[in-house]
């Protein structure tokens, strides 16, 4: 079976890959099989200096790289950079801190009593297209550090992605079989999970694919770690500083075309300053150039594909006729959305339900702050959220009444190499990223010397 590889905003057809069969993928896990046994009695100092050098030929080739990620999903080419950058990153900092992290933890005990951290074998990866190398590199160098190796299915549609990366992890020295990644139907994941060599799973994708996913993991046992879906609050209270709010909220909102986990989507705003924000917030969409995404003076490219066109497309309709009021953008050709600012959305409605993956902001009028504060929790995703006030006494008790794996006080949500990230409710479980991320597949073991 072959897939194709279409550049969304021009829609030719710029590769195609071959699916592997069965035969094939049983000897790719074979080959992680004996890859594990080498790669977990490595010293981390080994580990690091290939990771090292993995982040240095990803910075090398970057232009070459980015130039792939916007062909094949379509974002902006600076993001595509910054993309890359940003993996390279993660490397160099799993590479500098794995071994300290992973240190012996001693206890107080009347005998010698410890914790020891040792891998587990194969981690197998389903990553989506939004973000095709720091979803991977974000997973893959702590793991990768950590002792174990690991198996990637991507997204059909960045399959050329996930070649390159597999390119940079051999050309960086890494043996074969610590990375790979394998081009596989849906009907083949069972057969991964139930692999021996695979002890763990990490998704990174939309709640219908973590819920089907986990469940096959529960059946064999396997531990799996979710990032899922998101309909992050950005929430605005009287005394925030609105101009700097509106402005973050726009980047918040459009970056990569609006889709990503976490985009703020749900922007709850007081009754008091919501006139005033909204008309901040639509000057600064308006000025977002949409267009071909290699060209400098454009600011978003196009959605990945024409099937989530159709799908926002939908959700702005339904929405509309519920009572929103449209403030800016609405249309779309082709796989290019403009941005779009819809206000007076209820919590019943479309928009506020749902996840909206793409260029869609929509602004939901809070009574006060306690209302606010209501209205971010109603909500089954939980996995950030935006809080704006210029009093920190009172954003660190709202923080903490927040239902989010992550709340950010007046800044724009991001992950960060050094923090852990991941979410609650529906938006999945477990975290990658930080200290807490590198360890989520390892045996924590104890170990008891009388």
């Amino acid at each position: 079976m072959i897939i194709k590889s279409i550049n969304p905003f021009s829609q030719e057809v710029i590769a195609e890959h071959e699916l592997l069969t069965n035969a094939q993928l049983n000897q790719k896990l074979l080959l992680s099989e004996k890859a594990f046994i080498n790669w977990r009695s490595t010293t981390f100092q080994e580990r690091a200096d290939k990771m090292r050098k993995l982040a240095s030929v990803l910075r090398i080739n970057k232009d070459k790289l980015a130039l792939l990620i916007t062909n094949e999903m379509g974002k902006i080419y600076a993001e595509s950079i910054s993309e890359v950058e940003k993996s390279a990153d993660n490397c160099d900092f799993y590479a500098e801190h794995a071994e300290q992290i992973l240190r012996d933890k001693i206890y107080d005990t009347p005998f010698k009593s410890m914790s020891v951290y040792d891998p587990i074998g194969a981690v197998f990866a389903i990553m989506p297209w939004n973000y095709p190398f720091w979803q991977v590199l974000r997973y893959a160098a702590p793991t990768i550090m950590a002792g174990n190796v690991t198996v990637l299915k991507h997204a059909s549609n960045v399959m050329g992605c996930a070649k390159a990366i597999e390119n940079a992890f051999l050309e960086a020295g890494f043996p074969e079989g610590v990375f790979q990644h394998i081009s596989i139907e849906i009907a083949q994941v069972e057969d991964v999970i139930a692999s021996n060599i695979v002890q763990g799973i990490t998704l990174t994708g939309s709640e219908g694919a973590g819920s089907s996913v986990a469940a096959v993991a529960g059946k064999h046992i396997k531990k799996t770690v979710m990032e899922l879906g998101g309909s992050d609050a950005f929430i605005v209270l009287d005394d925030a500083n609105l101009e700097k709010a509106a402005k973050v909220a726009a980047q918040s909102r459009m970056l990569n075309a609006g889709q990503a986990c976490i985009c703020a989507k749900r922007f709850i705003v007081t009754s008091k300053i919501a006139d005033e924000f909204v008309f901040l917030f639509s000057k600064n969409i308006q000025m977002i150039h949409q267009g071909n995404p290699l060209r400098e003076d454009v600011q978003m490219g196009p959605l990945a594909r024409l099937d989530l066109v159709e799908t926002l497309a939908s959700q702005l309709k339904n929405t509309l006729k519920q009572g929103a009021k449209l403030v800016i953008g609405g249309e779309h050709e082709g796989c290019n959305f403009q941005p779009t600012l819809i206000d007076f959305v209820t919590v019943d409605s479309t928009a506020f339900q749902e996840e909206t993956f793409g260029p869609l902001a929509t602004v939901i009028r809070a009574k006060n702050e306690e209302d606010a504060i209501t209205i971010a929790n109603n909500h089954k995703y939980g996995l950030a959220a935006a809080l704006w006030t210029e009093d920190r006494a009172r954003a660190y008790k709202l923080a903490r009444r927040i239902e989010a794996g992550n709340v950010f006080v007046n800044s724009l949500v991001r992950s960060d190499s050094r923090i852990p990230f991941g979410g609650i409710k529906k938006s999945g479980y477990g975290r990658e990223l930080g200290e807490i991320g590198i360890k989520e597949f390892m045996n924590m073991k104890s170990v008891i010397i009388e």
